[in-house]
């Protein structure tokens, strides 16, 4: 488990110093993702890029684990 929460940061860690190459590629805004915007009010639910990126971390995973 340790070494499995090591892991997970060291990708969020990684993943924080791409950020600015990361949001170039158009995460967070594919179409099916959900915006609204209201007075005062935001609501911003990313479904499509959750999706694509569960589906890459499956992949990952799938190649790299046991």
């Amino acid at each position: 488990m340790q070494k499995m929460l090591i892991i997970i940061g060291a990708v969020f860690i990684v993943a924080g110093l791409f950020w600015p190459v990361i949001s170039k590629l158009g995460l967070g805004r594919l179409p099916g993702d959900i915006a609204v915007k209201g007075d005062g009010f935001a609501f911003y639910f990313p479904i499509t890029t959750m999706i694509v990126l569960s589906i890459v971390a499956t992949i990952l995973f799938r190649l790299f684990g046991k």
